[in-house]
């Protein structure tokens, strides 16, 4: 009984202590948020390529992204003259897509549009090219705590052309690199996942060809992160993607002010997998 009662003392004087503390967070107005990163596997024995995009809002700084229907949502190829329009897969999904050729993706400037809550949206890019994963290799490296996981990857850069790589590392995981000090030649790394990794886990490691601004983009959205933030999640700080406010209703500092977040970028993609021992 003295026991219970002093347990019950503990308790009552732990709540008494406490004290509520208010924090102001960042607000913002809703934005549009864009995930138009479009990935193409030219080995895949297939002329066709299903054009995706994610759309949401999001304002708060904790606020979770909302799926948002759009009034229309297009892709151009200027120099085909030929545009195709994105439907949303279900009803509320926030997904948009459409079945287009591989030369419609690969060949000259693509011109993404929105129209959503009587606003206009454009963003603009043309494929990159990048080189294939010559090898994945589990290491035995470890960085701080001991139970990281290191994985090596190596791939041969092609020379006489300045090059940017996008790594997607599975788990919302990224990491970037340019060829500056390895032009044209073998490159390989290290890349440790601090929490470690069951036996038997299968990764899949994506190689992403991107040019120069969305390679600074995603830089500043990983250093931001952590490592950890894809394209399409809140970032911890306002990162200003390709996507640019176009309404003809709005002047030019209201167009700039209501800008929307993500990133349009179609990138030639190569795969490999690799299973933790």
């Amino acid at each position: 009984m003295k026991k219970m009662i002093l347990i019950l003392f503990v308790v009552l004087y732990c709540f008494s202590c406490e004290d509520v503390i208010e924090v102001d967070v960042p607000t913002d107005r809703p934005r549009l948020m864009v995930d138009a990163l479009m990935k193409i596997d030219t080995t895949v024995n297939s002329s066709l390529y299903t054009a995706r995009v994610k759309v949401g809002a999001t304002n708060d700084f904790f606020s979770e992204i909302e799926p948002v229907q759009l009034e229309e949502i297009t892709l151009t190829n200027l120099a085909l003259g030929e545009t195709i329009v994105l439907n949303e897969v279900q009803t509320g999904s926030g997904v948009y897509s459409q079945d287009t050729s591989i030369d419609f993706m690969t060949s000259g400037t693509l011109e993404l549009q929105i129209e959503h809550s009587g606003q206009m949206y454009r963003a603009t890019t043309t494929f990159v090219p990048t080189v294939p994963i010559e090898s994945l290799e589990q290491g035995e490296g470890t960085l701080f705590s001991g139970d990281e996981t290191e994985i090596l990857v190596s791939f041969t850069d092609r020379a006489n052309r300045e090059d940017f790589y996008l790594f997607d590392f599975d788990f919302n995981e990224y990491l970037v690199t340019e060829d500056e000090f390895y032009p044209g030649q073998t490159f390989s790394f290290s890349y440790f996942y601090e929490e470690g990794l069951e036996s038997g886990s299968t990764l899949e490691i994506s190689i992403l060809g991107v040019d120069e601004p969305f390679y600074n983009y995603m830089n500043q959205l990983i250093v931001q992160s952590g490592g950890d933030q894809g394209p399409f999640q809140t970032p911890a700080a306002t990162v200003i993607g390709n996507v640019v406010n176009t309404s003809a209703n709005l002047s030019e500092s209201e167009r700039r002010d209501n800008f929307a977040l993500g990133y349009f970028a179609v990138c030639q993609t190569y795969s490999e997998s690799i299973t933790i021992e």
